[in-house]
């Protein structure tokens, strides 16, 4: 099985599906001639041609209003925002078109729209934000947030093979630093199924993309002092694994939810809500978050750090549960 990085699995996962279904295109700011602005269809254009590969213009609004119109006529587009902060630009289309159309008419609207998300390069305030929450409040969107090498590919070409339209978020710092095994051949994720990271009895830790490494850290740093960390890669956000959430809260009793988005109105606040109506009487202690503060992020890399939750800022809440 060959090693990628991340960003190579998702490369390797739009390569597959366009090879395999001539529905499928790409369209975005520099995706052909340049190959993306991060290399992710780098080669592409030469492979597949200017027509199936498309340079657009400055403008997400148009980007994403002609996917939907194809979309509708049967196509598959795969739309890339080159950082996710600019997909606000096309949000009409996105919320008031996209996500209504299959609910009005019963059309379906393939539409993948992939979203470079998150910080830790000092981007600053218009390249590094985690707009998931914004849209997993949308009914008719779906958002995936991979963590793997391996999820990143099999969920992107999931995401594809989806009559909704699916906003795919692929956090920036993880495309060259991560790297693990992913097998060659074609492969789907259902959308909705998180993954048990790691095993534990005392804590349940909950969170997806980026944060996961950060949580699998502080969970390892626990561990010596005897607190064994249940660790739920939820993968995807809008559908989101409630039940495997719940039954993990029902085993340890004490959740832990870690995001990288800012505090109020993140998604962690929704998974909250839900362990305290369905699960409070499984509860030793109150559900805790543990996120960026609201505020934009800043360009300062010491500023950025501290403004990104750290390793040191989840093991600081594990402990807390712990002794409560």
């Amino acid at each position: 099985m060959p090693v990628m990085s991340y960003l190579q699995a998702i490369s390797d996962g739009l390569r597959v599906e366009m090879r395999r279904d001539k529905r499928v295109y790409v369209i975005g700011q520099d995706v052909g001639v340049y190959g993306g602005a991060f290399k992710v269809t780098q080669g592409f254009q030469d492979e597949f041609g200017p027509w199936r590969v498309i340079d657009a213009p400055l403008a997400e609004t148009a980007i994403v209003g002609s996917c939907t119109g194809a979309a509708i006529m049967g196509m598959r587009p795969v739309a890339e925002m080159q950082f996710a902060d600019f997909v606000s630009c096309a949000w009409d289309h996105l919320v008031t078109v996209a996500a209504k159309q299959r609910y009005r008419a019963g059309t379906p609207v393939p539409i993948v729209v992939r979203c470079p998300s998150g910080g830790g390069f000092s981007g600053g305030p218009f390249h590094s934000q985690n707009p998931e929450s914004s849209f997993a409040h949308i009914p008719g969107l779906k958002v995936v947030c991979p963590a793997t090498p391996a999820d990143a590919k099999g969920l992107l070409i999931s995401s594809i093979e989806d009559p909704n339209p699916v906003l795919y978020m692929e956090h920036k710092h993880l495309y060259r630093r991560i790297k693990d095994e992913v097998p060659e051949e074609r492969y789907t994720i259902p959308l909705g199924e998180a993954r048990i990271h790691r095993e534990g009895d005392d804590i349940t830790l909950v969170t997806w993309g980026a944060m996961v490494y950060t949580a699998d850290e502080a969970a390892t740093q626990v561990e010596a002092e005897g607190i064994s960390v249940e660790l739920i890669d939820l993968r995807t956000v809008a559908p989101w694994d409630k039940q495997a959430v719940l039954k993990s809260v029902e085993k340890t009793s004490k959740a832990l939810v870690l995001h990288e988005d800012t505090r109020t109105g993140g998604f962690g606040a929704e998974i909250v809500a839900t362990i305290t109506e369905e699960a409070f009487e499984s509860l030793d202690a109150p559900v805790k978050r543990v996120t960026a503060p609201d505020a934009p992020v800043p360009f300062s890399p010491p500023l950025e750090k501290a403004f990104i939750p750290q390793v040191e800022d989840v093991v600081a809440g594990l402990k807390d549960l712990a002794a409560y």
